[in-house]
């Protein structure tokens, strides 16, 4: 093939790539209101361009200029991609400030990553350091995904967390380190075969010993477990550190109780028995749990 048909067919790649870049952040970002815009203002968009160049440049061995790319992207977007990591197609930067890729990192197809996002190693090894991202991952704020390991598909990492192994296909991590929260896998990433999955089972299940508001609630819990925030967990999700919190102080509570009622029962008994007060725990004392716990417990004790 003649270099004019080369430097032609790349030219028609890269403008197919870029009008796939454009639609992917028309399709995630409501704020994007042209394509003019886009180009101009979205550095997710001029890293990933510019990524493209220092990628192919780095497969001819042209690594020099490769790193030199790859450098002035860095500092002209505040985003580092490594000249070396494969990224897949319709791959979406919000904001992007502070986003690391390392060299041995791989992104499949639509995967999304918000601003302060880390994929890095945690070995000086040669070879691969780096995560693996599927096709569908997003990737909330200022997560870290930390080794040589995969990311299945369509999964989720919320704000903040720090992943340390293999994610399963479609679930969700939370916390530091990361604490699985997904409906069809326990904590270690095994799939929970006790789940009814067919809707129609469900169905037939809640008509024949649920009421029809429990049925409701369930699907609006359904409903809000699918739901997804890049920017933190949901308002309907439960940090498992401040659950574990409620679910002791609740027992607490209960022995709090239990012993009043023995030295109740005591005094009842034997009038010289001192019945003594003392200090109660409460929620309040806990700053890692908030109101919402303390409401839902509550209402637990009524």
């Amino acid at each position: 093939m003649s270099l004019p048909s080369k430097l032609f067919k790349s030219l028609i790649t890269i403008k197919n790539d870029l009008k796939e870049d454009i639609d992917a952040v028309f399709t995630r970002d409501p704020a994007a209101r042209n394509s003019l815009e886009v180009i101009l203002t979205y550095p997710g968009i001029h890293a990933l361009v510019l990524h493209r160049g220092a990628h192919c440049l780095w497969n001819n061995e042209q690594k020099l200029a490769a790193r030199v790319i790859s450098y002035g992207s860095r500092i002209m977007t505040g985003i580092e991609i490594h000249p070396a990591a494969k990224i897949g197609r319709r791959f979406f930067i919000d904001h992007g400030v502070g986003v690391v890729i390392g060299e041995t990192a791989e992104i499949g197809n639509d995967v999304t990553l918000y601003h302060g996002v880390t994929l890095g190693g945690v070995s000086w090894n040669n070879g691969k350091r780096h995560p693996t991202l599927e096709d569908g991952v997003t990737v909330g704020a200022g997560a870290k995904v930390l080794g040589p390991f995969t990311v299945g598909k369509n999964a989720k990492i919320g704000s903040n967390a720090v992943v340390v192994k293999p994610v399963p296909a479609g679930a969700t991590m939370v916390g530091s380190a990361a604490r699985m929260i997904s409906d069809h896998h326990d904590e270690k990433g095994n799939p929970i075969a006790t789940k009814v999955q067919d809707a129609k089972q469900q169905e037939k299940v809640a008509q024949a010993g649920e009421s029809n508001d429990r049925t409701k609630d369930t699907t609006s819990t359904a409903k809000r477990t699918n739901t997804f925030r890049a920017y933190g967990i949901d308002p309907y999700s439960q940090d498992p550190v401040a659950e574990a919190f409620a679910k002791m102080l609740e027992h607490i509570q209960q022995s709090e109780n239990r012993l009043d009622q023995l030295q109740s029962a005591m005094c009842d008994i034997d009038p010289n028995f001192c019945k003594k007060e003392y200090d109660k725990l409460c929620l309040e004392d806990l700053d890692v749990i908030g109101r919402a716990d303390i409401n839902d417990v509550d209402n637990e004790q009524k």
